[in-house]
């Protein structure tokens, strides 16, 4: 069992705008229970300051300097952290590094409420933004990876709720009550740890 813990895959957790690598304790601890390597980063600043193009290279430099290179990786992004990842995965060669891709209420088609914000990271989350449609042009190079997206059509932060699903991969929609919850929901935290675990029978569409 030691032996088979050891070859998975490490996992980098990346967080959304205003949060930390903290946001991932309750994940963190659950996939570490499963016997699995699992790290964050905190992308500096959290607060939309800086585009998301910056915040892909902070997580490109982050993955260079601290996992070995001849080992394949597994990365989790939530919300912006999923566009940030996404961006990295498509546009910085971590297409060359990741093996299982998650995304998790991630605006990929924008969310209404980054209008709220002037802040350049805001601004390239808003829907039929240069930076995303860019993004979605070549989206199929995520068929090179074991790519999943998570969300939930309850989702008011990312609105509409829909934005959050792909036409690429597989999907899991979880009726989630509140963004956040996300991350804590135990059926969420199920359906990670079964998408990085392999596992096919997870039941795609609305969950109970």
């Amino acid at each position: 069992m030691n032996t088979g813990q050891k070859q998975r895959n490490p996992v980098l957790l990346v967080h959304g705008i205003w949060d930390t690598g903290k946001v991932f304790r309750k994940m963190s601890s659950y996939l570490k229970q499963q016997g699995r390597d699992v790290y964050d980063v905190d992308l500096v600043p959290n607060n939309g300051d800086a585009a998301l193009e910056e915040l892909a290279q902070q997580l490109a430099n982050h993955i260079k300097t601290n996992f070995n290179s001849d080992r394949a990786l597994d990365l989790v992004g939530f919300s912006m952290g999923g566009i940030v990842s996404r961006y990295y995965v498509q546009r910085l060669g971590g297409i060359k590094r990741v093996q299982k891709f998650i995304t998790i209420s991630s605006p990929h088609y924008g969310t209404r409420v980054a209008y709220l914000s002037q802040r350049p990271g805001a601004k390239q989350m808003r829907p039929e933004s240069t930076f995303l449609n860019d993004l979605n042009q070549d989206m199929s190079i995520l068929k090179q990876v074991d790519y999943t997206s998570i969300w939930t059509p309850l989702d008011m932060m990312i609105v509409p709720a829909n934005s959050s699903k792909m036409p690429v991969g597989k999907e899991i929609v979880i009726p989630v009550l509140l963004h956040a919850w996300m991350l804590i929901d135990s059926r969420s935290l199920a359906a990670v740890a079964e998408v990085l675990s392999g596992v096919r029978n997870w039941r795609l569409g609305i969950g109970d």
